[in-house]
């Protein structure tokens, strides 16, 4: 399944859970002028994927910025990390890194630079209007107002001589019923205690451009947890800045980003003693049916607390900022009916405990049009986050070494659809052979033309699926590959490589 940055349209995704795939498109809170802030749409599921649509909406990526749709669909010849190579080829060394953008999903911030981004774009408040009805409704509600006024007169005359009448029905409350005790397992009680530790992120480039995302404290010493469409623009000397609930304000940098996972930690400078991180919670122990809680800055409406249910897990889902230079981000996510929209990206999923289970970062899409004539999406309830406990081991990479680290088999697979798994290729990227090697998947026994239908017990569909469960794991771990080769089902053990940096 795929998403799109809020804004452009991303590749096609695999269908059925898993479906390999918002935000960056400008959104009402990125619709700045140039682009809103991180929010990413989702890709729609690539034509001809089992059980997908004849038409699939768009994931979009939820933050401010560039479009979200993810405009690069699998096996488009020269994208971004395939070289010249077979087109829908995965470089053989990386396992499909980096593959071309997804076609469907869309940041749910719609972040990215230009229009349509993974956060809420800049946007000039709708001028009021000065003729017509908005002038017939004003002189309607000073004529109520002077009526009103009359009948008060009246009234008071005639009741006058009867102030010892008891007609009146109404009951005054204690004054000390707003008072009112919230446990702690409320969704209010844990809007208070979590609230205080999301943050508004705004991030600008060198050129203006930008938009709005969400991010939550993570340690306390000022390290916050963001989506990477939330923070692109200002990775290279642009302006980036945190405001928490309470309107305090601060400088922040990236520390590191990883574009692949879609995950940034940022650090703010100057940072008050008083953090309080959001507890981590167990993303494996997630199940669907569970009740979640989504905070986030969505169009620029910051603070802004969502309730729903765990609808899914393990969703393959594949998500770009729609920009000719990005590479497709690709997550097996948590999907949620919590709604979603443009600036949530980056924001906190938490359960009904208050912990944090994911990274709210794409959303689908049903088509380029958005809400108010905006090209952005809102939410129509399909919601995507990355685990937390992926998100936790790529944060703590990052403020180690600034670098993200990617697990690899050391295969190219097609990024195709069709093909009933991930379907080793021929040929790697720019001739390149498609198993490395002495590499992990050469030391297995694999070979071009298997197709990998299996991860362990996780059912592959795709090459984009097949890269997302890789990634939930760590280089060194070994797992399972159920695969066919001459219609005939084997099975081998893997142990994962190493690829550093998303270059």
């Amino acid at each position: 399944m795929s998403t799109e940055n809020e804004g452009t349209a991303v590749p096609p995704a695999p269908s059925a859970p898993p479906v390999p795939v918002e935000t960056p498109a400008a959104s009402a809170q990125n619709a700045a002028p140039g682009g809103g802030a991180p929010t990413a749409q989702i890709p729609s599921v690539p034509p001809g994927a089992p059980g997908a649509p004849e038409q699939t909406p768009a994931y979009a990526p939820m933050g401010a910025g560039t479009p979200d749709p993810y405009g690069h669909g699998p096996g488009t010849p020269g994208a971004p990390g395939h070289g010249a190579g077979t087109p829908g080829a995965v470089p053989a060394a990386e396992a499909g890194w980096p593959p071309p953008p997804p076609a469907t999903p869309a940041y749910a911030d719609g972040g990215g630079s230009g229009a349509g981004g993974w956060g809420s774009s800049y946007g000039q408040p709708a001028p009021k209007p000065k003729n017509g009805r908005g002038g017939l409704v004003a002189a309607i509600l000073v004529a109520a107002l002077v009526a009103g006024g009359v009948g008060g007169g009246i009234g008071y005359s005639l009741a006058k001589g009867n102030d010892n009448a008891t007609g009146s029905t109404t009951v005054s409350a204690p004054s000390n019923s707003g008072d009112v005790k919230r446990a702690s397992g409320t969704v209010a009680g844990v809007a208070a205690r979590a609230l205080p530790s999301t943050v508004t992120i705004e991030a600008e480039s060198t050129n203006g451009e930008g938009g709005t995302g969400t991010g939550f404290v993570f340690d306390k010493q000022g390290h916050i947890l963001t989506n990477n469409h939330v923070v692109a623009d200002a990775v290279d000397g642009g302006k980036l800045t945190a405001t928490f609930p309470d309107g305090k304000k601060y400088d922040a940098e990236v520390v590191g980003h990883a574009q692949g996972y879609d995950v940034a930690v940022i650090k703010l400078k100057n940072a008050p003693s008083d953090l309080q991180p959001l507890a981590l919670g167990n993303s494996d122990k997630v199940a669907v049916g569970d009740s979640t809680i989504a905070i986030g800055a969505p169009f620029g409406l910051s603070n802004t607390v969502t309730t729903g249910i765990i609808s899914a897990k393990n969703r393959p889902v594949a998500s770009s900022d729609g920009s000719s230079s990005s590479k497709a981000s690709y997550m097996s996510a948590l999907q949620t009916d919590a709604s979603i929209n443009p600036g949530n990206s980056g924001g906190p999923l938490l359960d009904a405990q208050g912990s944090v289970i994911g990274i709210n970062s794409a959303i689908q899409s049903t088509s380029g049009g958005g809400l108010g004539g905006s090209s952005q999406s809102g939410s129509i309830g399909l919601g995507f986050a990355i685990p937390i406990n992926q998100a936790k081991n790529v944060a703590q990479q990052l403020i180690k070494t600034g670098k993200p680290v990617y697990p690899v088999i050391g295969a190219s697979v097609s990024l195709e659809e069709g093909t009933s798994g991930a379907k080793i290729t021929e040929q790697g990227a720019s001739g390149s052979a498609a198993v490395t090697s002495g590499g992990p998947a050469d030391k297995a026994g694999l070979k071009p033309g298997d197709v990998i239908t299996k991860l362990d017990d996780q059912v592959i569909d795709s090459g984009p699926t097949l890269i997302g469960q890789i990634w939930t794991h760590k280089p060194g771990d070994t797992v399972k590959l159920t695969y066919t080769r001459d219609g005939k089902v084997r099975t081998t053990e893997v142990t994962l490589g190493q690829r550093d940096g998303d270059s």
